[in-house]
């Protein structure tokens, strides 16, 4: 059975390319990484550095310690690997807060929102004081009025 090859010409690649070069200028890049107390640190090129819990991210929900501190950075500085999980982050979207799939990152919301602490019990008391949430306005259908 033959394989069929996509063979791009070289407008294609320099294109290609040259987005690439934008991309790399104006992202900042991950410089090095590690894995410490359920948390990945990421240092950037930029001198700025943060972390995220590890289970926040679809692909290492549910790793092994010993797993995740085998991480590496990879493609220059745009992604993160875990070689021993198969696992790949694209650190363009980790930055944005994108640490999977749009159901995954509802999931994360959802969970988030299900938390129960003192601060916000008293957050809801608060805005119960003031009338609670806004009634939803659903407009009205063209041509009818209200009378």
């Amino acid at each position: 059975m033959a394989t069929e090859h996509t063979v791009i010409d070289d407008a294609a690649f320099e294109k290609a390319s040259e987005q690439g070069r934008r991309l790399m200028a104006r992202t900042p890049l991950a410089k090095s990484v590690k894995f410490a107390a359920g948390r990945v640190h990421v240092e950037l090129d930029n001198g700025c550095a943060f972390e995220f819990p590890a289970e926040h991210a679809q692909e290492l929900a549910g790793a092994k310690a010993a797993d995740l501190r085998q991480v590496e950075v990879t493609a220059a500085g745009l992604g993160l690997y875990w070689p021993t999980l198969d696992a790949d982050l694209y650190m363009p979207s980790v930055l944005k807060g994108v640490l999977g799939t749009k159901r995954w990152m509802a999931h994360i919301g959802a969970t988030g929102g299900r938390t129960r602490s003192q601060a916000k019990t008293s957050a809801a008391r608060e805005n119960g004081k003031r009338g609670g949430r806004p009634r939803k306005v659903t407009p009205s259908a063209p041509g009818s009025a209200k009378v």
